[in-house]
């Protein structure tokens, strides 16, 4: 698998030891606030298998994200497919989910340029999307700084979200190859 490197970042393959961080992570109800539920260590461990599974097959996935001055892993970054039918789908997300305490450094910034720039490269994709409950504020001004822009009526509600839950409604971002 290929790994990415930015000034600050090592994107990688992911590892025995970044599951326990990992299920820290996705059972923080800080980190899940825009998901419907946070993870059990079970779930989050599937998650893991899954996207080896998908790396594997796809050749790009969801890399594990860790600071290379400290060799700490603070979450995820990367390219995947979503597994649902919408307007939009087929297609490749972008997506990523760090650490409470890694938040506000600019991470997940500089994380999903590396991963765009492998996506219009290597993997040779012509668009790559992002979407995110209406709520999620952070995520989004991600998406506006790497470039993507967002037309409402792209918007969709998520089908995976139950009708009326106040995560059902999504913006949806995209971006075409360079």
């Amino acid at each position: 698998m290929t790994e990415l490197r930015t000034e600050r970042l090592l994107l990688r393959e992911w590892t025995e030891a970044d599951k326990e961080p990992f299920a820290a992570m996705n059972s923080d109800p800080a980190v899940m606030e825009h998901f419907p539920a946070a993870m059990t260590r079970e779930e989050s461990d599937a998650f893991v298998e899954r996207i080896g599974a998908q790396m594997a097959e796809w050749g790009f996935g969801l890399w594990a994200v860790e600071v290379r001055d400290t060799g700490r892993f603070i979450g995820f970054t990367g390219l995947s497919r979503p597994s649902f039918e919408a307007h939009f789908t087929p297609a490749v997300e972008i997506g990523w989910r760090l650490s409470k305490d890694a938040w506000g450094n600019g991470y997940a910034t500089e994380a999903a340029r590396a991963a765009l720039a492998y996506g219009f490269g290597p993997a040779g994709l012509d668009e790559i999307v992002s979407f995110t409950a209406t709520t999620n504020l952070p995520s989004q001004r991600v998406m506006q700084r790497i470039g993507m822009t967002h037309d409402e009526s792209d918007d969709f509600d998520h089908p995976r979200v139950p009708a009326g839950h106040r995560l059902q409604r999504h913006v949806l971002y995209r971006i075409a190859r360079p």
